[in-house]
């Protein structure tokens, strides 16, 4: 069951991406921290690039196995899969805000209530996946199930791990996020530079 710890971590990096823009909007609200652009739009890049483009389809190969072996959670993987397929438009409307209070400061409110959307929308998916379908998973699947889907899982890992250069290399991104935010939740505030 490789593969479920493997979503696990991915969750809770995802989880704590959430968490850092939740609270450097709070921050800024309040008066108490100056915007580091940069470090926003790599944040949204990584919700993007990692969450919605690398994440889902891993999470797509656990779940398109449910069905074979059980009839239970049909209507959890339904809505899971409109929201996976949904994710274009859900980040476009993130990327759309974050575009236009980087042209202009003053639509700060309007990024931030883009944000709130998003992160309230994902932690409910990632509620549904951890409460319905992975219990779900661990009951239904099969030994041999999960010796394909974590060979499968240890594949795209080592062929998208962006240490050869061919994919980007999340987490080193992921470090340096947590290096540039502000503390408690980083060791920053650093200024995240290209």
């Amino acid at each position: 069951m490789e593969a479920l710890h493997i979503i696990g971590e991915e969750h809770q990096s995802l989880a704590a991406i959430l968490h850092a823009i939740r609270f450097m909007l709070k921050e800024i609200s309040a008066g108490r921290l100056e915007a580091d652009i940069k470090l926003f739009q790599a944040m949204v890049h990584y919700l993007d690039a990692y969450a919605e483009k690398r994440h889902h389809p891993k999470e797509d190969l656990l779940f398109r196995r449910l069905p074979e072996r059980t009839g239970e959670g049909a209507e959890a993987l339904a809505k899971l899969g409109q929201q996976h397929a949904a994710a274009p438009q859900r980040m476009a409307a993130l990327e759309g805000a974050l575009a236009s209070y980087v042209a202009d400061h003053g639509r700060f409110k309007e990024f931030a209530q883009a944000f709130d959307i998003y992160a309230e929308f994902y932690r409910e998916h990632m509620m549904l996946e951890e409460d319905e379908v992975l219990p779900l998973l661990r009951t239904h699947l099969t030994a041999d199930d999960w010796v394909e889907l974590d060979a499968a899982f240890r594949a795209e890992m080592q062929t998208k791990s962006g240490k050869d250069g061919a994919a980007e290399d999340f987490s080193a991104l992921f470090s340096r996020l947590v290096e540039c935010a502000p503390a408690p939740i980083g060791f920053g505030p650093r200024p995240f530079g290209n």
